[in-house]
């Protein structure tokens, strides 16, 4: 059996104490259960730490040199314990992110500034990757997941949402027109994903339902690259507004057939493994973000 750390308190504050009497009363337990604490350690160690008397307690040699042990034990302990603390209302640490490149840019990159400097303790570590990762595999703490989540043991909390458009350059609505009815997209040049499909379905109100199946002329695996070949007149696209605020703020995009769009939002999440509660330089990274989304200056 060990010794525990209840064992060496004990212990402890007998010595301070004086007697089993005061260790008792300080430990806020019986002098019967003191006793045998002191009784408990001695038989797990075999050997004898504490002469006892009717007046007074003495340390033995073996006592002495495993008291000094225990003080260092104790206040090491105690010192962890007061760390943690001061790590909860100070988070700090190397903190993992990993997000796919359109949101680390557009979302992410900009707050980071701001919140290393309301947290300067926490180490961020900042990752892209347009798929799925293994959080454990790829050692990141959290990961942010644009769209709908998969079935997943993993943790997951909701930061917002972002609604969709359908967009084009000046150029290239000044070279081709603008679209007056969905069924004219037929005839236009449309900007759309390889993977997964279901980001092709673009929330416009037709005939059929409000879903347009989009048979895209060029495709490409990042919303960024769709958005530079947007900004560079190659056609039309549809994309969050977390990636095109700025873009449709300075005229550089422009919604097409918005009497036609659906109010569908593209759902942001931050997935971690949780097994007991969440470490803060998670929670407050996460925090951050939610608000920064909800006023709007995330990219919504």
């Amino acid at each position: 059996m060990k010794t525990t750390l209840d064992e060496l308190a004990t212990l402890i504050a007998v010595v301070d104490g004086g007697s089993i009497t005061a260790a008792a009363e300080r430990l806020e337990q019986t002098v019967s259960a003191v006793s045998r604490t002191l009784a408990r350690l001695e038989t797990k160690l075999g050997a004898t730490l504490l002469h006892r008397t009717t007046r007074r307690l003495e340390l033995t040699e073996e006592g002495r040199l495993f008291l000094e042990q225990a003080r260092h034990i104790v206040a090491s302990v105690e010192d962890a314990e007061e760390l943690m603390a001061l790590r909860r209302s100070q988070p700090a640490g190397r903190l993992r992110v990993n997000a796919a490149a359109p949101f680390m840019l557009h979302v992410l990159a900009p707050l980071v500034p701001d919140f290393c400097a309301v947290y300067p303790q926490i180490e961020l570590e900042l990752n892209t990757s347009d798929h799925i990762i293994d959080l454990i595999e790829e050692r990141t703490d959290v990961a942010i997941r644009i769209g709908t989540l998969a079935d997943s043991t993993l943790h997951a909390r909701a930061l917002g949402s972002n609604p969709l458009r359908v967009l084009a350059s000046p150029a290239y609505l000044a070279e081709h027109g603008a679209p007056q009815q969905v069924a004219d997209l037929a005839r236009h040049r449309l900007l759309g994903f390889t993977q997964p499909d279901s980001l092709n379905a673009w929330p416009l109100r037709h005939a059929l339902g409000e879903h347009y199946a989009a048979q895209p002329t060029l495709r490409a695996s990042s919303g960024e690259t769709l958005r530079q070949l947007a900004l560079a007149g190659a056609g039309l696209v549809c994309l969050a507004d977390f990636m095109t605020r700025h873009d449709r703020e300075r005229g550089a995009l422009i919604q097409v057939l918005p009497e036609h769009t659906a109010d569908v939002r593209q759902s942001v999440h931050a997935v971690y493994y949780r097994n007991t509660a969440l470490a803060p330089r998670i929670a407050c990274f996460l925090d951050y973000v939610a608000a920064q989304m909800a006023t709007g200056q995330g990219g919504a």
